[in-house]
């Protein structure tokens, strides 16, 4: 029989050391705001976070999580995609969003679960587009799908008892501005809303979960 360590579940009292992928995103500044009212959270990004790390190159995931010591929980809150027509998308579009959204949130678990305590977990970011596509999209969703696929199987081979779940956000309030001709009848939500996700996913119990926040 295996047992599987809740270690790491969250009781309320014990503050977890999270990762978190994409803190200056819009996602990612939610994620933050929620899970930093009671964690510490290590902010990693392209550009401007306290850790350098780009989803694109194993080998800079790699860099940036060798020093940080064991941690209680990674989050990616992050991942581009090519975004035009579909017959439009070039190679180098489809390749640019399988390498950051997909395969970058891929190698990002496959390496972390190295550096998770036991129990610990992993949460990656998917989105609407996998089931509710729209035009120019194709990409996203074809990332998004992916994801999903990936969290489910990973979560009954993941070793240690670590979990793994993915976030499926809709489009956010905050994005409405650039994205809302794309995604007309759809209800944005908030990104604190859409925190709560991870937020579910990181201090639950729960693994190969997709949580859609929509």
């Amino acid at each position: 029989m295996r047992v599987v360590s809740t270690t790491n579940w969250f009781d309320g009292d014990t503050a977890m050391k999270i990762l978190l992928v994409g803190a200056h995103g819009t996602v990612g500044r939610g994620v933050a705001a929620e899970l930093g009212a009671r964690h510490e959270v290590i902010a990693a990004g392209r550009h401007g976070a306290a850790v350098t790390l780009d989803l694109a190159d194993p080998a800079s995931i790699r860099r940036a999580l060798d020093p940080l010591g064991p941690l209680d929980a990674i989050v990616s809150a992050a991942g581009q995609v090519g975004w035009a027509p579909l017959l439009e998308l070039t190679a180098e579009q489809w390749a640019f969003s399988v390498a950051n959204k997909l395969m970058g949130q891929v190698n990002l678990a496959l390496i972390g679960q190295q550096h998770l305590r036991d129990g610990g977990s992993i949460t990656l970011t998917s989105g609407v587009l996998f089931d509710q596509p729209v035009p120019f999209g194709a990409a996203a969703s074809l990332a998004n799908g992916g994801i999903e696929a990936f969290v489910r199987a990973a979560a009954i081979e993941l070793p240690r008892g670590i979990r793994i779940n993915a976030v499926s956000p809709g489009v956010l309030v905050e994005s409405m501005d650039d994205l809302g001709p794309y995604f007309r009848g759809f209800e944005p939500v908030p990104a604190a809303r859409a925190a709560l996700g991870y937020s579910r996913s990181v201090e639950g119990a729960d693994t190969g979960k997709v949580y859609a926040v929509q």
